[in-house]
Parts: structure tokens; sequence; C-alpha cells
């Protein structure tokens, strides 16, 4: 989650993607050929699809964009339509297609967001309102938690919805920086990132994990037996087991050549974390990585000829005859599609 990522527009690179930087080397992996890719164009004035999420039949993708709304993709003829906003203050005539920064606590952020299959319900992490939720029909999201054991969230990134229990794990990628101080949070190397889990029953808020070193990743595994957390400072992710003999531990999974952003389950089990790689700074290498519950690199796909040096923020597979990656970006007025042979 960058720098400014509310309002800035796609060719102000420098000043908004300080917070998913890239280090020092490129992916050792094998290279998959992409065999076709799309643009699902975002409306005029409109970027930054951080974080994207399929309803329970298939429909969307779903993303959180610039002006603070959560767009619905409806295929080829409509495109992107209004599905929902997270802040009561959000309105058209002040939000929609603005670039300012200062806007955000009014039009609010959206970033990391995840259905509940079973309630139709659409959770969503907003930079500025924290974690709020999205009825079936969409419009304006209910708030859920701005705060955890008295503390405020800083920068709230990630999430993901455990579909066997309905629990929500997300994460604030900073306690003390919000999202227009992130060049201070690089400068200090922050770690008061952390882990939460929200359980809709009780309406609590719980810390798993604290400490973490840009914590803009989260995904549960598909038994519900741990969570995945990125750290983009740290060039790692960490498991936090949630059930079994290991229950309330952590471990490193795996350590990146690069900077890891948004990591997502896959029907298989898999998880697909974005990694910009490249030298400190730009130029950028964006790729997505397959890694196992292990921590093992599956494989590796290099998104360089349709995205350049920019950065991207998630890797999300869909389909079965054909994998088709979703790809998002902050810096993007479009949500890649790549299609490969299965």
């Amino acid at each position: 989650m960058p720098m400014e990522i509310f309002m800035k527009p796609p060719n102000t690179v420098a000043m908004i993607s300080i917070f998913r930087l890239i280090l020092f080397f490129s992916i050792p992996h094998a290279v998959l050929t992409l065999s076709t890719f799309t643009k699902l164009q975002l409306p005029s004035n409109v970027f930054g699809p951080d974080s994207l999420a399929f309803d329970q039949q298939g429909g969307g993708p779903y993303t959180g964009v610039s002006d603070g709304r959560i767009l619905k993709y409806e295929g080829s003829s409509s495109g992107f339509t209004e599905y929902a906003y997270t802040t009561p203050t959000w309105s058209k005539e002040v939000c929609e297609g603005i670039i300012e920064p200062n806007l955000g606590p009014t039009c609010g952020r959206p970033l990391g967001l995840g259905f509940n299959y079973q309630t139709c319900e659409l959770y969503i992490v907003d930079a500025v309102s924290g974690l709020v939720v999205v009825g079936p029909d969409g419009g304006l999201a209910t708030p859920l938690a701005t705060s955890a054991e008295g503390v405020p969230f800083g920068l709230p990134d990630a999430l993901d919805v455990d579909q066997l229990t309905g629990k929500v794990y997300f994460t604030d990628a900073s306690s003390v920086y919000g999202i227009r101080e992130i060049i201070q949070a690089v400068g200090n190397n922050d770690a008061t990132g952390k882990l939460l889990e929200y359980d809709p029953s009780t309406n609590q808020v719980t810390v798993l994990m604290k400490g973490l070193s840009g914590a803009v990743g989260a995904a549960v595994s598909r038994d519900g037996s741990f969570v995945l957390v990125t750290e983009l400072f740290a060039n790692r992710t960490q498991k936090f087991w949630l059930k079994g003999p290991k229950a309330n531990t952590s471990e490193v999974l795996v350590t990146f050549q690069g900077r890891p952003d948004n990591i997502k389950t896959t029907a298989n089990g898999t998880f697909w974390v974005a990694v910009n790689t490249g030298k400190f700074l730009l130029p950028t290498s964006p790729t997505g990585q397959e890694i196992d519950a292990d921590g093992n690199v599956l494989r590796t796909v290099n998104f360089e000829t349709e995205y350049g040096s920019t950065l991207i923020s998630e890797v999300q597979e869909r389909g079965d005859a054909y994998l088709n990656l979703y790809v998002g970006s902050l810096l993007a007025s479009f949500v890649g599609v790549y299609t490969l042979n299965n």
C-alpha cells in the first residue's frame, strides 16, 4: 500500500510507488510464456485496482479504485459499474474521477477485499475507514472496526475470508504511519504491522501477529489451518498457524528476491504472490510467483511485456481448462487478464 495511492495519476510513478519499491535481484525460476492478454479498462480518470474479488457465482472482478468506489466488472459491453463505497460522505460531485489525496477521508480508499460466499457479503479494508462490510446489494458499507486492543489502525491493507468459519483475516501495514506517511515508514524501517482476525459472530478483532515489516498481504489456507502474511519491507512471507500442534505460532515460510505484495489462495490450495523485482527503486520487473504451503516456488510468470516497469500489487488465479491470471496494480488504469494453457 503505497504513498498517496488515493488519487495520484499513473504517470507520477516516483510519488506513488515508494511503498512497493523493489530490491536487488532477478527471480531465478523458470518463466512461463503468456498466451493471451486482455485489458479490463476502468472508467475515465480512475486507476489503482489494488486487489480483486469474485462473488459466489463467479461474477466480477470487483475492485477498489482511486476515487473511493468499489467497482464490478459486468462484461465487455457494460465494463465496470459502480457497486459500493466505504464512506457516507462519498458523492459523485466531490469524488468521482477526482485526483486529490486530501479527499481520502471524504471519499475513502478501499484496498483489500473478499466475499463471504455463505452470506454474500463483501468485506473491505479501507486505508482510512478501516474494516467495513457491504451487503449483497452493494451500496454504502457498514463500519466494523477501526482499532484493535485500543490502538487505531494506521494503514489497513489486505484481507481474506475463511469460507469455513466466516472469519476475516486482514493486515494493518503500519500501526504508526498512515497512507500519507509511507515515505517515513520506509525511511524508518517501520516494523509495527499486524495480522488481525475479525470474528463476525462476536464482532471482535484479535491481534494474531505484531512487529511485521509492512504487512501488505494475507491469505488463509483452504482448510483454515493457517494464514500467510506477506511483509513488503522484509521481502518474505510468514505462516501463522491457526490449528494443530503449532497453533498460535508463526514461522518464516519463504524469502523472495524482490518485494512481495498481495497473496491469494488458489482452488488447488497453492498461493500466488505479486513480487516486484529488479534494482533498488526503478526499473522494476513485475512478476507473479506461485508457491505451495511449504514455501516452494512452483512457477513464475513475468508480466514485463504488458506492464513494463509498472509495479503490480496482486495476481489471482481463476479458471479450469484455461488458467486466467487476474493482475491488479495501484498504478494501472485497467485490470490485466492473462490466459495460459493449464
